[in-house]
């Protein structure tokens, strides 16, 4: 007999013979018990038929939520309209929440868990709990990633109470108590409670659903409550949350509080995993089978069993409604398993990219608007040439003038202006909750742009080194990438993620500070990446991300090459031919659109970055010596635009590709890939070693140099 048979025959005979848990008078309503009861056996028979439809090969994801039908009472004791980050066992709170607002959502289980087309959450491409009509973002199952963007979430809904508009929402995040000890997971919680501290309004409602263990690993004893209990800027309730009118009734006063006084709180509910992890997984192989019987006689369907008998139902209305719910979800499983499901490359990616937005048109700043955004200097600095840095301080001025919804945020951002001074002034002139300084932690500096961009923000976050991206990559390629994949397009993170980066600093920071590697941006479905060389088109790049964010509610990750913001110079010092004058208004540099350097048609060098400077060097060291070149500046690294990069090499004699990026896993794989299958023309390419980049005088001994570009450019030639 498996785990599932015994639960459910185990459940029948209690119920008939009186053998269930004794359980103090409860304040509830009948009707509210009922909903409770309906959308706990909505949960628990659909795992079954779950389980089901695997052992005829129609289902294919059988991770669970028996066990954690308390999560039932939490749900009603919130808003539909509040949205709710989900713990991957919680189909009672999606099933509550659905009852709540008047639909039945047994057909949805059935289509999710049979990878039909028609499931209208994620239209067949994963088994995910969520609902757009629910305010439920679907979420994957890497380990905690969703508590970041909650805290995201709860602060956009914060900002919209100090913006003085009508909010009186609560984000809600789950999590299992396995999962409380990932650093993500502990990030979060330390992010909220910093926030907090501080005193900036944030309304979230943290849920640890404490089973005892993580697929086979026990927490000890005593461990979860230690951590989660007292922690600085949250407050802390407990409940037992296998009856779920205690889930209920502790959700409903802490919601109450959070609502009130705005800041974050978090109910600690113990509960039992029922059916083992997920799939095939065998308990006894890892737990003693008195342990399993014990965590079974505390099934949360006995209380509430026992919370019916006590509203005046009799045993038998109890089994009699059990059975028919029973029915519904396995009629509804077999039907789904009919329906028709994703079929080819194309449906599948269908979903990759969210639908475009028609957005009202921004207004632009009047002249008035502008001189008092920038002040004298500035306004100076704009009819000026300017090196990089000081033209993308100008630009994202421009656009947060334009373009209210903006929001900055990151390490040392606003009263600092940055490492590098990119930011200087902006704090000032749009005060702190438009450019926000965050404490030191990627994975929420990502999680907050997350969470602002699904409340209507759009975000501008700030990693101040590209190295330091590794420590949230899961951030962007576990959760904005794919969040319009499992939703069909239904929810999207819109974000403009700004990373200082790639290598050439002279003697500073070694490896840590200078990474010349894109490979972890790169295989990434959907984000768009761009890499500017110079200050003008710096600008108008982030015109184009803007647009990109805001239109299309596109991922658009910009790396600023660290060694071109002060740059002024090119060929020898003083000669300024690197400083630019700030493009006019309309200019833009359209997505995947390269850029074309001289028309010289003996060489084609195909760049971007630190590698379009060094190759202008090159291209004069190359005239002179009779050879003629261009310059093909990349610009956008994603997608890369082929028929466009093949236009602008049209007409030369040979290809040469320049990536400051090491050789393995380059953008220089992609271009000798397209050159080899798209042009017959010679080729070769110039790429940094496979090798960390060292500190002191050696820090570009690895990288391609202006030398080692017109060397490769005269063997390619012959």
């Amino acid at each position: 007999m498996d785990a599932a048979t015994r639960v459910h025959e185990g459940f029948l005979e209690r119920v008939r013979s009186g053998g269930l848990p004794d359980l103090p008078e409860a304040q509830i309503d009948r009707d509210t018990l009922l909903t409770l009861w309906r959308a706990q056996l909505i949960s628990r028979h659909m795992d079954r038929a779950g389980r089901w439809l695997q052992s005829r090969g129609q289902g294919f994801y059988t991770i669970g939520s028996s066990g954690h039908e308390g999560m039932a009472g939490v749900a009603l004791a919130l808003s539909v309209e509040d949205p709710a980050f989900l713990h991957y066992r919680d189909g009672a709170f999606q099933a509550a929440r659905a009852l709540q607002a008047g639909h039945d959502p047994i057909m949805d289980f059935a289509l999710s868990f049979a990878a039909s087309s028609e499931d209208p959450i994620s239209g067949g491409r994963h088994k995910v709990l969520g609902s757009r009509a629910l305010n439920i973002p679907p979420q994957t199952s890497t380990i905690a990633s969703h508590l970041p963007k909650a805290v995201g979430s709860a602060f956009a809904l914060g900002l919209n109470k100090r913006q003085g508009r009508a909010e009186n929402r609560l984000a809600f995040c789950s999590f299992g108590d396995a999962s409380m000890n990932h650093s993500t997971a502990l990030g979060a919680l330390n992010t909220a409670g910093w926030t907090a501290w501080q005193g900036a309004p944030l309304p979230l409602m943290f849920v640890c659903e404490d089973n005892g263990i993580g697929i086979s690993v026990k927490s000890p004893e005593g461990w979860v409550e230690a951590v989660l209990r007292g922690r600085p800027g949250l407050s802390y309730a407990q409940a037992d949350g296998c009856d779920v009118v205690a889930a209920y009734e502790a959700a409903q006063r802490m919601a109450g509080e959070i609502r009130r006084g705005r800041r974050p709180g978090l109910l600690h509910l113990t509960c039992v995993r029922l059916y083992g992890h997920a799939g095939a997984d065998v308990e006894k192989a890892y737990r003693p089978e008195a342990e399993i019987l014990a965590e079974e006689a505390r099934d949360p369907l006995l209380f509430t069993a026992r919370r019916l008998l006590h509203a005046g139902l009799e045993e038998r209305d109890i089994v009699q409604s059990y059975e028919d719910v029973e029915g519904q979800c396995f009629s509804a499983a077999e039907s789904a398993a009919t329906r028709p499901r994703l079929t080819s490359a194309a449906d599948v990616k269908a979903a990759l990219l969210p639908p475009k937005r028609t957005l009202p048109k921004s207004n632009t700043p009047t002249p008035e608007d502008r001189k008092a955004a920038f002040g004298p200097a500035d306004m100076r600095a704009l009819g000026e040439r300017q090196p990089m840095n000081k033209l993308i301080n100008l630009g994202l001025s421009d656009l947060m003038l334009e373009h209210p919804e903006i929001v900055m945020a990151g390490e040392d951002v606003g009263k600092k202006g940055g490492v590098y001074g990119i930011t200087r002034g902006l704090q000032a002139r749009f005060g702190a909750m438009r450019v926000m300084d965050t404490l030191l932690d990627e994975q929420s500096i990502l999680g907050l742009a997350i969470g602002l961009g699904q409340q209507g923000y759009l975000p501008i976050p700030e990693i101040q080194f590209l190295a330091y991206l590794h420590n949230a990559e899961d951030q962007i390629r576990g959760e904005a990438a794919t969040l319009p994949f499992f939703s069909k397009g239904q929810y999207a993170n819109p974000m403009v993620l700004r990373i200082a980066g790639l290598g050439y600093q002279k003697g500073f920071g070694g490896h840590f500070h200078n990474d010349n590697s894109l490979a972890v941006l790169r295989d990434v479905p959907g984000i768009v990446i761009g890499c500017p060389s110079d200050g003008a088109d710096a600008v108008r790049m982030y015109r184009e991300a803007v647009r990109l964010a805001r239109e299309e509610a596109r991922v658009v990750v910009m790396v600023e090459p660290i060694a071109l913001y002060p740059m002024r110079d090119l060929l020898e010092d003083g000669d300024g031919l690197w400083m630019r004058d700030y493009p006019e208004a309309g200019e833009t540099a359209p997505l995947s659109e390269p850029r074309r350097l001289g028309d010289g048609t003996d060489l084609a060098i195909v760049t971007y970055g630190n590698g379009t400077y060094l190759s202008e060097q090159a291209r004069h060291d190359l005239e002179a010596s009779g050879v003629s070149a261009r310059v093909v500046d990349l610009r956008w690294l994603a997608p890369l635009n082929e028929e466009a990069i093949l236009r602008e090499i049209e007409g030369c004699g040979a290809v040469l590709v320049v990536d400051e990026c090491r050789r393995t896993g380059s953008q220089s794989e992609a271009l000798m890939t397209l050159l080899s299958e798209q042009s017959a023309l010679p080729r070769a390419r110039v790429t940094a070693e496979d090798c960390f980049i060292a500190t002191g005088p050696a820090y570009a001994a690895t990288l391609p140099s202006r030398e080692g570009i017109v060397e490769a450019a005269r063997a390619l030639l012959g």
